[in-house]
């Protein structure tokens, strides 16, 4: 099973302890040194203070930030979980990240959502009615320049490291699973409860017969496109949060997995309760110790293929 560790730079008010550049290559290089494949950040560049005020966090950009893990590291993958192109320019987009992973040698996966404040949409000029249909078109866009063939009369070099970058596309909507079959490599859905879904714009996860059910239809729709890649399918521990608690449960998150890749998930992206470096790389280590070995072992299949 493939273990993404979530790093906090959603604390910014921490500042050099958590978001400092040392900071960053330390914890990077304690999730590789744990046995983690990934680590992953999140994508927030001006929310509203509305949403600040109930809850939301503002975060460090997620491109720079995983430019100092891969600088720290040699095999530990970079994972945006998750990126919204529809809040810049596609070619734009696709030049960060195309420079990204030919800088680290390969090591990007782009996860991918169509985004839900939209304050922050309007703050950047991003078109939030239609976010759905940008996020179609960015991919296709990216995945055009990142050929290094001409587009249009413009052509984008260096290519990528990767021949195929991954995508893995956020999202619990019919839609998202549309979108992972049709344009991505991978889909990261959410545990939701079914009463946050008009605030998350995605409908509401909250079981695994939810997650199957999904599942079933991802199923569905690939046949009837003629889809038979492999696509990976990567979930979260239930009951670990980046917000609440200071602690965790190692034989519960080990039981939980378990069930998960039963059911057919195939990666987990882990965040730790930690609020200072030292917490957090004492977290990692003990993860290491007692998760992620059984975790990693756990036999897995991914959908289709």
């Amino acid at each position: 099973m493939f273990l993404s560790l979530g790093l906090p730079t959603h604390l910014v008010e921490a500042g050099a302890d958590l978001i400092g550049a040392e900071a960053v290559m330390e914890m990077s290089r304690a999730a590789e040194s744990a046995g983690f494949d990934a680590v992953f950040t999140t994508d927030h560049p001006f929310p509203g203070d509305r949403w600040l005020a109930h809850g939301g966090h503002h975060t460090l950009d997620p491109m720079v930030t995983l430019s100092f893990a891969a600088a720290a590291t040699t095999r530990l993958r970079l994972h945006t979980n998750l990126f919204v192109p529809a809040y810049r320019n596609p070619y734009l987009s696709a030049k960060m990240i195309s420079s990204l992973d030919a800088l680290s040698g390969g090591r990007l996966i782009l996860g991918v959502g169509a985004g839900y404040l939209e304050p922050e949409f309007a703050a950047l000029g991003a078109d939030y009615a239609n976010r759905n249909d940008v996020l179609d078109d960015a991919l296709r866009a990216m995945r055009a320049a990142w050929t290094g063939e001409s587009v249009g009369g413009n052509t984008m070099r260096p290519r990528p490291a990767q021949d195929r970058i991954p995508v893995w596309v956020g999202g619990n909507s019919k839609r998202a699973i549309r979108r992972v079959v049709d344009l991505g490599d991978g889909w990261l859905p959410m545990p939701a409860p079914a009463g946050a879904s008009r605030h998350l714009k995605t409908p509401g996860l909250e079981t695994l017969a939810d997650l199957a059910a999904r599942l079933d239809y991802a199923r569905e729709y690939a046949a009837s496109v003629g889809r038979t890649d492999p696509i990976d399918i990567t979930f979260m521990p239930r009951g670990m949060s980046m917000f609440d608690g200071d602690g965790f449960d190692p034989e519960a998150i080990v039981a939980d997995l378990t069930e998960q890749a039963e059911a057919g998930v195939t990666g987990v992206t882990l965040t730790l309760p930690a609020t200072t470096r030292a917490r957090y790389l004492e977290q990692t280590a003990a993860l290491g110790e007692s998760v992620v070995p059984r975790v990693k072992a756990l036999a897995v299949r991914p959908l289709l293929g």
